[in-house]
């Protein structure tokens, strides 16, 4: 047994350089910030995302300063695309120690105004469910062959929380947590799973919604600390205080903090939006 099995989650250490981490949406955003960071710590990354110059840009950023990196352009929402990259990253590395889903898209919407956009919501599973659940399958024989791999699943404080005009997104992140704790169970002792609840990043993604800007929000380079926590560590789940706090009041109390939480949403909103006219 290794001895790291016998402490906790929050003390375990693994050696990150070495490793050859599979990395998504590693072409912007905290999924670049992740990888130059990890390589930084010494790992082999291996980037994918579907823009093909954005890539390899990372990639250049982190061979000049001293790091390895690879890339491969694939469109997640793609299954068949998704099962030609894994055959590809399979031929071409002899082992995949890491495997990060952090690719993902957001739609900020109210439910009634989705009424006649039922395609938000299928958007959404395809490249933040389906995508990830894809290339987790397909890598799973090798992590099973292997006897070890970690997978990370980037998800949201949303998904702990009633959030409104996020239904979409919201219900594409449960899915992959909900997926993700099964994984975690049948595979408790081959597969070490983490699931990181990012709470709002300043990133490309949250950039176009205007009632983000005077919110507070996480620094990317800290948001990609997280990644580096992740595969150091592999604890089952890293998050915010906030994202703790909601995802126990809602266990306790779903209907009270459901009607509290869309009341603060609302208030603040109104607040935001009047403050932006000012």
């Amino acid at each position: 047994m290794d001895t790291r099995d016998l402490l906790p989650h929050s003390l375990r250490m693994t050696n990150i350089a070495g490793k050859t981490i599979v990395l998504t949406g590693a072409s912007s955003g905290i999924g670049a910030s992740g990888a130059k960071q990890l390589a930084a710590a010494g790992a082999n990354m291996v980037l994918l995302a579907r823009r093909e110059d954005a890539l390899a840009e990372v990639a250049e950023q982190i061979r000049a300063a001293g790091g390895r990196a690879s890339t491969l352009s694939v469109d997640l929402s793609d299954a068949d695309a998704v099962r030609d990259a894994a055959e590809r990253l399979l031929a071409e590395h002899t082992h995949i120690d890491v495997l990060i889903n952090n690719a993902g898209k957001s739609i900020r919407r109210p439910i009634v105004d989705a009424i006649e956009r039922p395609h938000d919501f299928s958007r959404l599973m395809d490249i933040n469910y389906f995508g990830p659940v894809h290339l987790t399958l397909a890598l799973l024989p090798h992590f099973i062959a292997h006897k070890r791999g970690h997978l990370v699943q980037v998800s949201s404080v949303s998904a702990q929380m009633p959030t409104p005009r996020f239904a979409a997104y919201v219900a594409s992140k449960n899915a992959l947590e909900g997926f993700t704790r099964s994984l975690a169970a049948e595979l408790r002792d081959t597969l070490p799973t983490t699931i990181i609840n990012y709470p709002l990043v300043r990133t490309p993604m949250t950039a176009p919604t205007a009632l983000y800007k005077k919110l507070p929000m996480m620094d990317v380079d800290e948001a990609g600390a997280w990644m580096v926590q992740a595969v150091r560590n592999q604890p089952p789940r890293i998050t915010a205080l906030p994202g703790r706090a909601w995802a126990a009041s809602t266990a306790v109390a779903p209907g009270i903090t459901a009607k509290a939480t869309g009341w603060f949403f609302d208030r603040m909103a109104r607040r935001l939006a009047k403050q932006n006219k000012d």
